[in-house]
Formats: structure tokens, C-alpha cells, sequence
């Protein structure tokens, strides 16, 4: 990978499988999964620094004011913010940065980080989409509906992103995801530098 890395960002209806493939893409060298700030209290065995960086709402409003996240959003009477500095940090580094975020979000983001990769990920039908939020026995049939809908509402945005990937199979989702940032740092607009290097030797060369 380029010693200057990039932000990948992953949408995707709820039930799409997106947490579970952005876990086995950050089992490979290079990634690094980006943590979000929330206002809402720690669930069951959540680690702060982990899972999330739990905040006041107070200080998440000091943090925003001062121009310290990338996003933010309200859901649910809780807020949630992608940090700044983290992410921009782990790019220096060399690091591929993965955010897991809606749709609202990711264009949120793209508008300041205009070489993010933004992915949108589905399973191959809605009824299996279904399927999935069915198994998962969190919900029921009201909010299960309008999770649907809103999954059609968000697909008609897929024109937004770079690339559509289907999730059927975990581990093989992530390797095409793989395969898609390692051609995106051969594109010539991330590799300038080298661009640089090649003229200067052959001007040398001369």
C-alpha cells in the first residue's frame, strides 16, 4: 500500500451484513477501523476507546462547535460524530481508515474528504434482507417494515458511491472490498509522487 492511506467508507441497509464484513476486513494488514463519539450510555460489555468513545452531550456539543468531527448525526435522542483528528491521523500513517455509516453521513463526509472511497453494500434481494432482520429477533414487524423502506430509500442514493457490493458470503465480501483499495492506490491522482520521481529520472537519465 502508498505510504499515504485513505478513508473507506462502507453504507449499507440495516441487515446488510455491514459490521460483520468491515470486522473481517480490518482482520487484514493495513486497516484500521474508524470509532465513533456517542452521547448514549454503554450497553452490556461495550469498552470505551473500543467500541465507541462515550461522551456527554454537553462536551459533544463543545466538540462539534469546534469543528472536531468529520459528521454527526441524531438517532434515536443520541448523537453519534466520526473524529477528525483520529482519522486524519491514520491516514498519515498509511493507514486504510474503515467507517461503518449511513448514507446522510457518507455524503456528509465526502463533501470534506473528497478522495474517500465510498462503497454501498447489499445482500442479493430485499427478502433476503428481510431474512436477515427477521433472524436477528431485535425488532418487530412495524420497525422491520420501515427498515425496508427505508433500505429502498437509501438504494435509490447508490449513484453516489464509487462502487455496489453484493454481501453473500462474509469472507469473500471483504476480499473483493480488498481488491477494490488496492486498485484504488493505483490510480495516477494518489500517486503524483511517483509520477514525480519517474520524470525526474528520465530527465536525469537524458
Amino acid at each position: 500500500m502508498d505510504s499515504k492511506g485513505m478513508l473507506l467508507i462502507i453504507s449499507g441497509p440495516s441487515g446488510s451484513g455491514k459490521g460483520t464484513v468491515t470486522a473481517e476486513l480490518c482482520k487484514k494488514e493495513g486497516y484500521a477501523l474508524s470509532i465513533s463519539y456517542t452521547t448514549r450510555d454503554k450497553r452490556g460489555e461495550e469498552v470505551d476507546g473500543v467500541h465507541y468513545f462515550f461522551t456527554t452531550e454537553e462536551e459533544f456539543h463543545h466538540m462539534r462547535e469546534s469543528d472536531m468531527f468529520l459528521e454527526h448525526a441524531l438517532f434515536r435522542n443520541n448523537f453519534y460524530a466520526t473524529p477528525r483528528k483520529y482519522v486524519e491521523e491514520q491516514i498519515t500513517n498509511g493507514k486504510v481508515v474503515v467507517l461503518e455509516i449511513d448514507v446522510n453521513g457518507a455524503l456528509q463526509i465526502k463533501e470534506k474528504f473528497p478522495d474517500a472511497v465510498l462503497i454501498f453494500m447489499i445482500p442479493r434481494t430485499l427478502k433476503q434482507l428481510e431474512e436477515r432482520l427477521l433472524s436477528r429477533k431485535r425488532e418487530g414487524k412495524v420497525e422491520i417494515e420501515g427498515r425496508l423502506n427505508r433500505a429502498i430509500e437509501e438504494v435509490e442514493l447508490v449513484d453516489k458511491y464509487a462502487y455496489l457490493v453484493i454481501n453473500n458470503i462474509v469472507e469473500e465480501t471483504a476480499d473483493e472490498i480488498d481488491l477494490i483499495v488496492n486498485a484504488e492506490f493505483l490510480r495516477p491522482s494518489r500517486n503524483s509522487h511517483k509520477i514525480k520521481e519517474f520524470i525526474g529520472d528520465d530527465q536525469n537519465d537524458a
